[in-house]
This record gives C-alpha cells, structure tokens and sequence, in this order.
C-alpha cells in the first residue's frame, strides 16, 4: 500500500465509497419494490379465494378502462392465476437482484475496511 500515491489510493477509496452507496441505495430500491409485488400477490391470493368460494353461476366482471366486461368464470381465474405466477416470478427475480446487492455492498464495506486496517498508523 505504500508504493501508491494518495492521489491514488484517494482515487481508489472515493470508487469503493461510491460503489457502496450505490449498491445500498439500489438494494433500498429492490427491497420496496419487493414489498410492493408481495402485496399485489396477497391481494391477488385473496380475490382467487373469494372467487372460489363463490357459486358457479355468479356473474365476473373485469374492469377495462372506465367500464366491466362480463368474463366467464374460468377465464377470470385462469387471469388471476397467470397474474399471481408473473408476480411470483417477478419476486424471484428481484430477491435475486436483492441478493447480489447485498454481496456488492458487503464486498465493498470489506475492501474500505481491509483498506484502513492495513494503513500505516500514525
């Protein structure tokens, strides 16, 4: 570490500092958007347990635009269902991003850390 200028090592630190809050705010980020399809998901679970327990013979409507079509029932279960598989897939993905996140940040915190540790006290 001595044979670096400060300039350099400066150069270095202000990259790893950026890199870090970079990663923490983009995993803030994923971590709302996370909660947010969750709770779509939960919203969508409660309507296709509703439609569930209803009777056969009862009327769906689906909202389209500023009016309600008429769907037959198997259609709008069959909706919400590919609606809940596309949120669950979603989800995946973004605690996978969330994950990756995470890793960048703690490498970064590590490498700031290993970086004032190993400088010579004076």
């Amino acid at each position: 570490m001595a044979t670096l200028s400060d300039d350099t090592l400066r150069k270095i630190l202000v990259q790893i500092q950026t890199t870090a809050v970079q990663s923490q705010r983009a995993l803030a980020v994923t971590r709302q958007q996370i909660a947010s399809k969750e709770r779509e998901r939960r919203i969508l679970q409660l309507t296709i347990d509703e439609i569930s327990h209803m009777e056969p013979d009862v009327n769906m409507y689906k909202g389209v635009g500023k009016m309600f079509m008429m769907v037959p029932r198997p259609n709008m279960e069959k909706d919400l269902k590919s609606q809940e598989k596309s949120l669950t897939d979603e989800i995946n993905a973004f605690n996978k991003k969330a994950k990756y996140l995470e890793k960048q940040f703690n490498d970064a915190q590590n490498q700031l850390r290993d970086i004032f540790n190993s400088a010579p006290r004076q």
